[in-house]
């Protein structure tokens, strides 16, 4: 990504990631659609809700495999071999600790979340069954996302893509099979997850000990590299937490939902797999824009990494405007690929109508702390997403439950808080020496005294 035409290789980049982000979201989606239409709408409720529990975990993991990506990006764009080598070792070890980790912690939380986001007792049983397989299987999870992440770094994203394709296949297959077939209902969705994500794991895995390349995993040098540690740590913890604190704080969203009842976290839920999919193309973008500016970075090319930035901006803007007319245009038809409940459909209805027109907002944070990201500035946009996704949104919903909890507000809560972070990043990234292309003499990661 150091030569050539930058919108070309966002494209040629950001497009196998975005197949990929389908086929990863059509695991959850799929699992709704199949409950919602062969089981219930409680079933619907329960799976869907389900999902920032999750997050807060995959969060975490996701926000280190960015720490890992962007290291390994920049060792690749400075052709430094054996550094390239230590970090991919080191993000495997780290990986397999996590696997551990996770799922113990995740079978820990599983009741206490559900009570703390007022889950009704309606939902509740299925709920805790699905969650508790789910982390009980985590380990294949995590294990494909760091994985692909190495694979991605090196500017491979297509390796990744058809093994995600081919689980995700597994994975409607056997939801079919489990729910209408053998009748096992949010638990055959669950196992059929966790089968398929196994699967996708062991083929990347399997695909880096056989490389050749200097990326490629040798079990005798597994180890953990002190210097390389550091620099995942660095720049992924703040990643990390952001997302984990985030999906947490997004348990009392759903809290807020929950009050309205079933029907309405029936469709909350099936707007939220919708919303997924809308997001995909300015997330694959902001992710090739990390790695492109990582291995420019690395390559000591700023300006260059500048344009692709301004280039990845144009191109979000441009998509999410066109999906999301069309997305408002056909809201109630794609509602109703996930029930035939008519006031869920209201809801789902509801829900699209009132955030769609606010997708925009998202390109300018996105993209922006990606690119930030990738010259290692890290603290900083976990700061500003924290301050914005969390605790001004927790504090706008607080303030709106005193006033009676109206739905409308209640709706809003997401796109006010984009707001406030789209408007604080563009000022951090405009301060940043990536925002003014001017390149420290020694090409180090740049220090983190800028604020926004």
């Amino acid at each position: 990504m150091t030569q050539g035409v930058i919108w070309k290789q966002l494209l040629s980049f950001s497009v196998p990631m975005a197949i990929g982000l389908v086929f990863q979201q059509l695991y959850n989606t799929v699992d709704t659609v199949v409950v919602g239409r062969f089981v219930g709408k409680e079933a619907l409720a329960a799976v869907g809700s389900t999902g920032s529990i999750v997050g807060m975990l995959v969060g975490f993991c996701a926000g280190l495999a960015t720490g890992s990506s962007v290291t390994i990006s920049q060792c690749y764009g400075a052709h430094n071999h054996r550094q390239l080598s230590d970090a991919v070792h080191t993000t495997i070890v780290i990986t397999l600790i996590l696997c551990v980790v996770m799922t113990g912690l995740g079978l820990l939380i599983v009741e206490p979340m559900l009570r703390m986001m007022g889950t009704p007792a309606d939902v509740m049983d299925e709920a805790r069954a699905y969650l508790t397989i789910y982390f009980a299987g985590i380990g294949g999870l995590l294990l494909y996302n760091m994985c692909a992440a190495i694979l991605q770094a090196v500017g491979d994203a297509r390796r990744p893509l058809y093994f995600l394709c081919f689980s995700a296949l597994v994975n409607t297959v056997l939801d079919l099979l489990f729910v209408i077939a053998f009748g096992m209902g949010v638990e055959g969705v669950a196992y059929a997850t966790i089968i398929a994500q196994f699967l996708s794991a062991a083929l990347v895995l399997w695909v880096l000990s056989h490389d050749h390349a200097p990326y490629g995993i040798r079990w005798n040098r597994l180890r953990i590299s002190p210097e390389m540690l550091r620099r995942i740590v660095r720049i992924g913890l703040p990643a990390a937490l952001q997302q984990t604190i985030t999906s947490f704080s997004n348990v009392f969203v759903q809290g807020y939902i929950n009050a309205f009842g079933s029907a309405c976290m029936a469709g909350w839920s099936s707007y939220g797999k919708l919303d997924s999919f809308i997001l995909i193309p300015v997330q694959s973008i902001a992710m090739a824009s990390t790695t492109f500016v990582g291995q420019n970075y690395g390559a000591c090319d700023l300006p260059r990494a500048r344009r692709g930035v301004s280039s990845a901006l144009q191109l979000s803007l441009g998509i999410t405007a066109v999906i999301s007319v069309l997305v408002m245009a056909l809201a109630r038809p794609l509602m109703a690929l996930f029930t035939t409940d008519p006031e869920v459909l209201d809801y789902g209805v509801h829900f699209i109508l009132i955030v769609s027109p606010f997708y925009l907002l998202l390109c300018f944070n996105q993209v922006f702390a990606g690119a930030l990201r990738g010259v290692g500035i890290a603290r900083a946009p976990m700061v500003v997403m924290i301050g914005s996704f969390v605790v001004f949104r927790q504090l706008y919903l607080f303030a709106n439950s005193l006033l009676g909890n109206s739905f409308l507000a209640v709706t809003l809560a997401y796109p006010v808080g984009w707001a406030l972070c789209s408007a604080l990043l563009t000022v951090l990234y405009l301060r940043s020496a990536l925002g003014k292309a001017k390149a420290p003499p020694s090409c180090e990661v740049e220090p983190e005294t800028e604020k926004p």
